[in-house]
């Protein structure tokens, strides 16, 4: 196993992530994982650990695994919107079959400003669009 295992572990944080070298050619066989960098998939940076240096492997390595983080984080946002969605159908099912008063009671406000924003949003948005493949700009 220890010969199968990738050159850099990415610790996976809320905006990026640590960047671990991992090491397993050493005496013991043992697997080492020394901390080189810190990356930040917002802003773009990467920054050595320590008085480190990072290599061109390293920075490739790492900018390989920030472009692909973004892309698998857009695709994740693009899937919770369509469970989002899913989830609406399964509540407008609930509160057609199976609410009963005081549960509806206890959702029906939330759940009509909520849609009430969400479709003022979408609205708004879909006429910029509009608005834009025709060359208007909305000011």
């Amino acid at each position: 196993m220890a010969g199968e295992l990738p050159p850099y572990y990415f610790r996976v944080r809320d905006n990026g992530a640590f960047v671990f070298r991992v090491d397993t050619e050493n005496r013991q066989r043992r697997i080492e994982m020394d901390q080189i960098a810190v990356v930040n998939i917002n802003n773009g940076q990467i920054k050595p650990h320590g008085e480190r240096s990072l290599s061109d492997d390293d920075l490739t390595a790492i900018r390989d695994w920030m472009a692909e983080r973004v892309r698998v984080l857009a695709e994740r946002d693009i899937d919770d919107i369509h469970r989002a969605v899913d989830y609406l159908n399964q509540t407008t099912h609930w509160a057609q079959t199976r609410a009963t008063d005081e549960q509806l009671e206890l959702v029906t406000d939330t759940l009509l400003l909520a849609m009430h924003d969400l479709r003022t949003v979408l609205v708004r948005k879909k006429a910029d669009r509009m608005l834009a493949e025709h060359g208007i700009t909305n000011d």
